[in-house]
C-alpha cells in the first residue's frame, strides 16, 4: 500500500508578488541537492489521524510554526515513488531563518556504528512562484499551480 502524507503550503504577498515557503530536507543525503529537493512542510499520516491533522502537526514539527487562520484545500498529488500527498494553503508570514525543526537519528557514516542526529528540515526559504516551481519536488509543483489559480496569480 502506498504511503500517504499531508502538508501546508504557506504563502505571503510581497510587493504585490506571491511567495511560498518551501523547506529543504536535512540529513546527509540532501546536503548537495537543490533543484527538485525542496518541498512543502509535510509528513506521513499518523494512525487514526486525518490528512488535515497531519498537515498541521508536520508544520509545527518541521518548522516550529503554529498555523492559524483559514486553510484552502489544494487537492492531492501522487509523487513519483507512489506516495499520495494532500495539501492546504495558508496565508501566513514568518521569518524563514527562524524555523526550528525536529531531528532524526541515522547511522552516519554508513556502517560506522555511529549514530548522529540531523534536523528533519535544514532550512526554509521564501520563493517567488516561478523559482518555487524550479526548486520543489516536481510532482508538488501542482500545489503551486493550484495556489496561483486560487489567488488569481499568473501561472
Amino acid at each position: 500500500m502506498a504511503k500517504e502524507s499531508a502538508g501546508l503550503l504557506l504563502y505571503r504577498r510581497r510587493d504585490r508578488e506571491l511567495e511560498v515557503l518551501l523547506v529543504h530536507p536535512g540529513g546527509p543525503y540532501w546536503t548537495n541537492k537543490d533543484a527538485g529537493a525542496w518541498t512543502i512542510p509535510k509528513g506521513e499520516l499518523g494512525e487514526g489521524e486525518t490528512p488535515l491533522e497531519t498537515a498541521r502537526r508536520e508544520l509545527v514539527e518541521e518548522t516550529g510554526i503554529h498555523p492559524s487562520g483559514p486553510l484552502v484545500g489544494l487537492g492531492a498529488i501522487r509523487q513519483k515513488g507512489g506516495k499520495l500527498v494532500h495539501a492546504w494553503a495558508l496565508e501566513h508570514d514568518v521569518d524563514a531563518a527562524g524555523i526550528v525543526s525536529n531531528t532524526f537519528e541515522l547511522e552516519w557514516p554508513p556502517r560506522s556504528g555511529r549514530r548522529q542526529a540531523f534536523p528533519e528540515v535544514d532550512q526554509a526559504r521564501w520563493f517567488s512562484l516561478d523559482e518555487a516551481r524550479r526548486r520543489i519536488n516536481p510532482a508538488q509543483a501542482a500545489f503551486i499551480d493550484a495556489l496561483a489559480r486560487l489567488t488569481e496569480e499568473p501561472a
